[in-house]
């Protein structure tokens, strides 16, 4: 009988040798058929302006006003350290040495019988220009809400990226709404000590955005209680009348700390650096401790407008005596 022969080994030679022989114009013409079709086109950066969640029985929005970069953060941060401290803190952190995008968030606050704004951001006269800055109103749409809807706009304190969008071409920005701010850090800004070069361009700005509303101001003092929920806190030292909120509904807490920290890395891992804006550089300073330490013993959420967006997150004390930002992920609803 004649061997068998292996067809098995056969076919597979043959198999290879087809696929040796089919492979050469198949890659020769891959080239050709791709050129065919134009690459998909480049869209830019892309990130998220509007977060919402809940706090009890309240709805919370942040909103992104500004989207800028900025040179820094040294010296605007760092200023009684030196230019290379500050740059080797932000390269053991993993970030720029000298650039920076800080968050500008107002926020919002549903409470089901009123809707309330904190701070206005730069508006159509801040220092960040539009297409960058001043984007509140244009936000407000996309977050489900009109200018009309707000009821009660909170000043914080008179910096004028808090307070640039109060007026949108020269009239009311929120034409419903009443406003709220602390007395001392109003009277700061309209009294004629206020005529220093250094603090004079600010003073006009205040006057300019609130003079249009003063018959619709109401003012607030730390510990008095605004509204059901919301608490002014002393935060002096930024301004003189700067403050913080604690916030509350149905047993859940939070604080609102608006400019207690104007890096989310150097201003609470070195809170004794001094801050270029601050006006008191020791009373922020003092602040800045109290306000952290309170955020992280107590484990509050904390909304920072300063804090890169989402601007929401936690505060963690470390061995150093400094402390960390913790951003937000998952843990509000």
């Amino acid at each position: 009988m004649p061997p068998v022969k292996n067809n098995h080994h056969n076919r597979r030679q043959l198999i290879k040798g087809a696929l040796a022989l089919g492979a050469a114009p198949l890659l020769t013409a891959l080239p050709q058929s791709l050129s065919l079709h134009a690459a998909a086109p480049k869209l830019g950066p892309s990130f998220p302006m509007i977060i919402r969640f809940e706090l009890g029985d309240f709805e919370i929005t942040n909103i992104l006003d500004t989207i800028a970069m900025r040179d820094g953060p040294y010296p605007i941060i760092g200023e009684n350290a030196s230019e290379a401290e500050v740059q080797a803190l932000m390269k053991e952190n993993l970030l720029p040495e000298t650039r920076w995008q800080p968050g500008f968030t107002p926020t919002l606050i549903n409470t089901g019988q009123e809707l309330i704004l904190f701070d206005t951001g730069n508006g159509d006269a801040g220092s960040v220009k539009r297409p960058n800055g001043g984007l509140l109103l244009s936000q407000l749409e996309a977050a489900g809400y009109k200018a009309a809807d707000i009821d009660i706009v909170i000043i914080t304190h008179g910096h004028g990226d808090h307070i640039s969008g109060l007026l949108e071409g020269g009239k009311p920005a929120f034409p419903n709404a009443r406003y709220i701010f602390g007395e001392r850090e109003y009277d700061f800004w309209t009294t004629a000590e206020m005529n220093t070069d250094r603090l004079k361009g600010g003073a006009a700005k205040f006057k300019k955005m609130t003079e249009p509303l003063k018959e619709k101001i109401t003012f607030i003092s730390p510990g008095m209680q605004v509204l059901t929920g919301i608490e002014p806190v002393e935060a002096f030292g930024h301004t003189p009348g700067h403050l913080a909120f604690h916030i509350e509904s149905n047993g859940q807490k939070l604080l609102l700390w608006a400019d207690c920290a104007h890096h989310h890395v150097a201003s609470l891992a070195r809170p004794d650096w001094h801050i270029k804006f601050d006006v008191d550089k020791e009373e922020g300073v003092k602040t800045r401790k109290k306000i952290f330490d309170m955020a992280a013993t107590e484990k509050l959420p904390v909304i920072g407008f300063h804090m890169p967006f989402p601007s929401v997150g936690f505060v963690e004390k470390r061995h150093d005596q400094g402390y960390r930002w913790i951003k937000h992920s998952y843990q509000l609803k």
